[in-house]
């Protein structure tokens, strides 16, 4: 039987002998495999060698809140010690909206060469709760890089409410429902949610002014347009100091260091009020396992040295370094804390 021309072309491709009518010969085949093997072979080899001269350009280092955010903040403190100790620019990308969301969306869609990492802090675990249409996985879409760091939230009242204590503000919370108001970074964002950790605690009824950033919020505060806020320590040590705002209660386990004369939650009356901003390094998944590896040496060789831990502190941040296989954990664990919280606060996804 006459042979179709592409198989004889197909044949030719594979090296396959033509002097076997409708029979594939072994060894022609093993012939073709081992042409083929090298190139297999090459291209395995140029990957490692552009692994083992990462990074060859600077790389786009994505911040999902406004500038002067904690995660901003740790971002660009990190990428700076970073650029110095790989010898290529880490550029801070501040994208901002959606809750954290653009700027996470955006390197979950970057292509997986190790040049787009993200910053952030649990908006990646808590958004899941939230969002219906969410354009991304944080469990698939993310390959882990490092742990970085912790920031303990403070709950602020402006200066003119007549209130000193928590316990004072809850009462006044009840005492006038739908009356006193907080601000937050926005629907879905950590300072919301411990708001409503609170109102759901405490039986109260306190009314949520969703501002674009935490930063924009506490502004507000400032301006007595709204009465509360929850916000990191970091960010609002100068504000304290000058007295622009005043601090009720860290919500934490034991007191911050930046702030000793104020109580935890625990202390002013409200147990099970705890919650702490965490940060973690991803890339997009996919990213080769040994920039990966390569990335999570140089961030803990950074949030080791002496002078980074005393500069972290002096802005209320505690370093809290881990491996790619301990933020992974960290996300899976806080994507089901937040659900729960969201479930008991009655909060529907948008």
């Amino acid at each position: 039987m006459r042979q179709i021309g592409f198989f004889r072309v197909f044949k030719r491709a594979l090296c396959i002998p033509v002097g076997f009518r409708g029979f594939i010969n072994s060894a022609g085949l093993l012939a073709c495999v081992a042409m083929l093997a090298p190139s297999a072979h090459s291209a395995t080899a140029v990957a490692a060698a552009q692994e083992a001269r990462y990074p060859e350009k600077p790389i786009r280092l994505v911040l999902p809140f406004p500038g002067g955010a904690p995660s901003d903040m740790l971002g660009r403190i990190v990428g700076q010690r970073l650029s110095e100790q790989m010898k290529q620019n880490f550029v801070p990308d501040n994208r901002a909206g959606v809750g954290g969301n653009a700027g996470i969306t955006a390197v979950a869609k970057a292509q997986p060469d190790g040049y787009t990492l993200l910053v952030t802090n649990p908006a990646i675990a808590l958004s899941p709760s939230l969002y219906k249409n969410l354009q991304y996985d944080a469990i698939k879409d993310f390959a882990p890089v490092a742990r970085l760091a912790t920031i303990e939230n403070v709950l602020l009242v402006r200066p003119s409410l007549p209130v000193e204590t928590l316990r004072q503000f809850i009462d006044l919370a009840r005492a006038q429902p739908g009356k006193l108001n907080y601000g937050s970074g926005g629907p879905g964002t950590v300072n919301h949610l411990a708001n409503e950790l609170l109102k759901t605690l405490e039986k109260i009824n306190i009314v949520h002014v969703p501002y674009k950033g935490a930063t924009q919020a506490t502004l507000s505060l400032m301006g007595n347009e709204v009465d509360e806020v929850i916000v990191a320590v970091a960010p609002a040590l100068s504000m304290i100091a000058t007295g622009k705002v005043k601090p009720l209660a860290v919500l934490s386990e034991k007191r911050v260091a930046t702030l000793p004369a104020v109580p935890t939650t625990r202390e002013a009356g409200v147990a099970n009020f705890t919650l702490s901003l965490w940060f973690g390094m991803f890339a997009p998944a996919g990213t080769p396992r040994a920039i990966v590896m390569r990335l999570n040496q140089e961030v803990l060789k950074a949030l080791d040295a002496a002078d980074m831990r005393e500069r972290m502190a002096g802005v209320g941040i505690d370093p809290w370094p881990g491996s790619p296989e301990q933020l992974g954990e960290l996300v899976r664990s806080e994507t089901q804390r937040y659900a729960a919280i969201v479930k008991s606060a009655g909060l529907s996804k948008e």
